[in-house]
This record gives structure tokens, C-alpha cells and sequence, in this order.
């Protein structure tokens, strides 16, 4: 009975830390630059139980397999283009990208297809990554990170930054110094800043990442890279296959009906594991036990 609670415990930990990511996800859906995570679990390895002992005469033998329990193995964001919502604010400026992967199969170029995580499968059947689009920012340290938040401001040195402080960097590599209110700045598709008489007074610098899954989230919508990662994305900061545009007035954000409900569905569904968890385990020990419930509203019932 022991081990098969440990394989319970292990169960409840795991679908609490789901359920702690679905919390997440909900208490974000209007954050600027917020990308939805997922939890991959996967079970601890199956033992094979033997029956031994049962005389001279008669040899061990195999009953079977246990399965010891599941965990959350790695948490994973969800890259895929949101919704955009009109904001009617001169400083929201949402990034849109669909970049496309080609190879060449016998001499023509073949599109590689991408679920709804942006993972595809090439020719030679390995995983590829649909690469995503970035602005460039430098955190208070002057270190590279890269952000999907497009609400902007200008400080009180003229310097453009992200809500949360981060210049924005140019397409010099430098941040992008205005030095005037962005209602008086033009923004084109392309992300160039123009001001009233069509001079270029920046151009966003929006670095293709093409493997967005080799990000480290920071936090506050920023991620960074490391190692050859970020070496090759710092060497060609630029390549787009597809347009990238930046469009004025709009954000990207999670709708606010379909993805609420599905994430109330998936921590009621979570709740019901765990429910029916412990009243399995509370069975075997002759114990009850009533699990906490949450309620989609983010209170306790």
C-alpha cells in the first residue's frame, strides 16, 4: 500500500503544478507579451514485480509491471500568433510574423508544416522549430533579451522603452533615442520611426529567433539565449523569409472568452484527477479525505 501512495503523491504533485501553470496562464491573459505555458509530464520508469519465495519446488515467476508515478518533465510556452486586440494607444505597436520554413526537396523548395506548438518534421524526418519574431531590448545591465511586449513609452531622457523598462534597442544595435511623444511619431509596417516631415528617426530592431524553444524566460515577458544560440541570432539579427510587419494601435493578447474557459475547463479536469486520486488512496487505507476545489473565479470553495 506504501509504494502505491508514493505513486499517488507523485500523481497529485504533478497535476498540482499543471494546475499551477493553467492558474497562470488565466491570471495573465491581458499581460502584453505573455505566451501560455504548458506542462509535459511523463511517467518514472514501470518496475517489473517477480514473485519469489514460494517453495523449492515451484520457481519464481513474473506478475507484472508497476508504474511508480508521473512528473512534470518540462514546461513549455505555446509560440503561436495571438488574436490582436485594438487599443486605440499611439505606444502599442504589436509584432505580426507567420515566418515560413522552405528546403529543398530534388531541386523545389517544400514548406515545412507546423503544428499548433510550431514544431514540424523535415524530409530526413528531424524536428524543426517555426522560427518567431522578437524586438530587442537591454535589460539596466546592457544585456541582449528579446520580448514580444509592444507596449512602448518614452522616458524622461527621450530614450524608447517597454512598460517594464527595457530600451528598445535600433537596428545600430543601440537604443533608440526619440527625444519626442510617440503620438508625434509615424511607425511604418516595417517598424521604422518617422517623425512629421518623414525623416527615419530609428528602425526596431526585430531579431528572428529559429528556435524559440532554446529561450530562458526572465520573467515580465523577456527571455533570453545563450551560447550559440545567441551568437547565431546576434549575427544575422534580420533574416525573414516572410514579412514581419509592425502594426500601430494594437496588441497582441489572449482573447478574453474562448481561452479563459478552456482554462477553467483544464484545472476542473485537473481537479477531478485529483479527486478521484485520493479517493482511491483514501479507500485502500480505510481514511476519506475532501481535496480542496478551486473555483474558476480564482476563489476556494
Amino acid at each position: 500500500m506504501l509504494r502505491g501512495m508514493y505513486t499517488a503523491a507523485a500523481g497529485m504533485i504533478a497535476h498540482q503544478r499543471r494546475h499551477d501553470l493553467i492558474t497562470n496562464n488565466i491570471a495573465n491573459l491581458n499581460t502584453p507579451g505573455y505566451k501560455a505555458q504548458v506542462g509535459v509530464m511523463r511517467s518514472f520508469p514501470e518496475m517489473l514485480i517477480n514473485l519469489v519465495n514460494e517453495g523449492a519446488d515451484r520457481p519464481s515467476r513474473t506478475i507484472g509491471t508497476l508504474n511508480t508515478g508521473t512528473m512534470v518533465e518540462e514546461v513549455l510556452p505555446i509560440w503561436t500568433q495571438g488574436p490582436l486586440q485594438e487599443t486605440a494607444n499611439a505606444s502599442d505597436l504589436a509584432l505580426i510574423s507567420n515566418i515560413r520554413v522552405f528546403e529543398e526537396v530534388d531541386g523545389v523548395p517544400v514548406e515545412i508544416r507546423f503544428d499548433a506548438s510550431g514544431r514540424g518534421v523535415n524530409q530526413a524526418g528531424e524536428t524543426v522549430y517555426q522560427p518567431q519574431a522578437f524586438y530587442t531590448v537591454w535589460n539596466e545591465a546592457g544585456e541582449v533579451r528579446y520580448t514580444r511586449n509592444s507596449q512602448m513609452v518614452v522616458d524622461a531622457e527621450g530614450l524608447l522603452r517597454t512598460t517594464d523598462g527595457h530600451r528598445v534597442l535600433g537596428q545600430d544595435g543601440q537604443p533608440i533615442a526619440l527625444g519626442r511623444s510617440l503620438d508625434s511619431v509615424r511607425v511604418t509596417p516595417a517598424g521604422v520611426l518617422l517623425d512629421e516631415q518623414g525623416e527615419v528617426l530609428g528602425s526596431l530592431l526585430i531579431t528572428r529567433i529559429d528556435n524559440p524553444y532554446a529561450l530562458i524566460r526572465e520573467g515580465a515577458g523577456v527571455y533570453r539565449l545563450e551560447g550559440n544560440e545567441a551568437a547565431a541570432a546576434a549575427a544575422d539579427p534580420g533574416r525573414f523569409r516572410d514579412p514581419t510587419r509592425v502594426r500601430r494601435t494594437f496588441q497582441r493578447r489572449p482573447g478574453a472568452g474562448r481561452n479563459r474557459l478552456d482554462g477553467c475547463a483544464a484545472r476542473l479536469r485537473s481537479q477531478s484527477t485529483d479527486r478521484s486520486i485520493l479517493r482511491q488512496e483514501s479507500g485502500k487505507s480505510g481514511q476519506r479525505s475532501r481535496p480542496r476545489v478551486i473555483a474558476c473565479n480564482g476563489g476556494s470553495a
